[in-house]
């Protein structure tokens, strides 16, 4: 197999080159890229109030919605869901009761929370 070509190091402004496939040269292969940062300071679910108690919650929702999609269904579409989301998001004051939290698929959850972020930013 050949070798690979040496490219220029990801970091910004770093005159350094590397055959590494991260594409950072030696010296920031070692630090953590944004994502990594972003993971680490947002911690893991159980962290983040997403223990074992939301797991269990999680699975009375689903059997309650019987894994469809809520909105779809409010649309006349049965299609299978698989995300539980909180009606209110907890960030505005939501809690995890489950008269608050409904089984969506995934592209109606991620259409509701980008709408959410939206809203947020103009407020």
């Amino acid at each position: 197999m050949p070798a690979r070509l040496k490219r220029a190091c990801r970091k910004p402004l770093c005159p350094g080159t590397t055959t590494h496939k991260s594409g950072y040269c030696e010296k920031h292969q070692k630090t953590e890229s944004g994502w990594n940062q972003w993971q680490k300071k947002k911690g893991n679910d159980t962290r983040r109030g997403y223990g074992w108690a939301w797991r269990k919650l999680r699975q009375q929702i689903l059997k309650r919605d019987c894994c469809l999609c809520q909105e779809c269904q409010r649309k006349g579409i049965l299609k299978e869901g698989n995300v539980v989301d909180h009606i209110k998001p907890k960030a505005q004051g939501g809690d995890d009761s489950p008269a608050n939290l409904q089984t969506l698929c995934t592209p109606c959850h991620n259409h509701k929370t980008a709408t959410e972020r939206q809203t947020k930013g103009r407020g």
